[in-house]
């Protein structure tokens, strides 16, 4: 059904884990219309009341894949830079709780879709980062009012636009993290709360994250970011981000 992830449900809990791990789960236009047409999945074909968002292998995810989004085939320039905001919403309106699972590197559009997920956990040595500034283009795909909304404006500023990594401990004192959890314990971790929340009654759930989630979107409005694909449309035509971008892939192959 998906080339970049799997989708099943196995009774009230579901799974939703991206298959591509010898590249760090990168976030290709493909990942993303996929990652949505599962959030679909999950709430017309199953009777999932959770699901579990996690990445294969040692990391959950790279981020964007920018190489997909400069050869958009048919698609106009814009179209393709709405496509991460577009899974992101999908994500955030599933009727199911979100678990993001998290270990090892979770970047950019990565620590979006995990974002957009309700509760997170994490282990100690999961590290998060959100380059994007350094690659000449602004973090989009909503992730600016949901960051505000889970740590406020002025770290969201800071992480932004230094682009500095930042550790799980950070994270959870932030308010970005539900737990932290050992390596080891992590997988059961995440599925003892999934169960636990799974056993409770389907209607008290859903209508408590509509609650929240009504509540924040008068805070923050993720509805705002309709705009957010000029911005990414923009920062690709110009030449003094595509020296950023440049730059900063240069730093990366040299190990800086």
């Amino acid at each position: 059904m998906f080339e970049t992830l799997t989708a099943e449900a196995k009774g009230p809990v579901g799974h939703l884990t991206l298959t591509r791990p010898e590249k760090l789960n990168p976030l290709s236009t493909q990942a993303l219309e996929e990652i949505a047409l599962a959030a679909r999945y999950f709430d017309e074909e199953t009777e999932a009341k959770v699901v579990i968002v996690s990445g294969a292998g040692r990391a959950f995810s790279a981020g964007a894949d920018l190489d997909s989004f400069t050869s958009s085939g048919d698609r106009s320039t814009r179209e393709t830079a709405e496509i991460g905001r577009r899974m992101a919403d999908a994500v955030e309106g599933m009727q199911a709780l979100t678990i993001a699972k998290i270990r090892g590197w979770c970047v950019g559009g990565g620590l979006v879709l995990a974002a957009a997920c309700d509760l997170r956990l994490a282990t100690p040595e999961t590290r998060f980062s959100i380059p994007e500034v350094d690659l000449g283009i602004p973090l989009a795909w909503g992730g600016i009012p949901r960051l505000v909304r889970e740590i406020g404006p002025a770290l969201t500023k800071e992480l932004v636009l230094t682009c500095r990594p930042f550790d799980s401990a950070e994270a959870k004192a932030a308010g970005f993290l539900n737990r932290i959890v050992d390596e080891r314990a992590l997988d059961a971790e995440v599925d003892s709360l999934a169960e636990e929340l799974a056993r409770k009654a389907r209607h008290a759930l859903f209508s408590t994250k509509r609650h929240v989630n009504a509540v924040t979107d008068q805070m923050v409005g993720t509805g705002r970011s309709w705009s957010d694909a000029d911005g990414l449309v923009t920062a690709f035509g110009d030449p003094e981000c595509a020296e950023a971008r440049r730059d900063y892939l240069r730093r990366r192959s040299d190990g800086r």
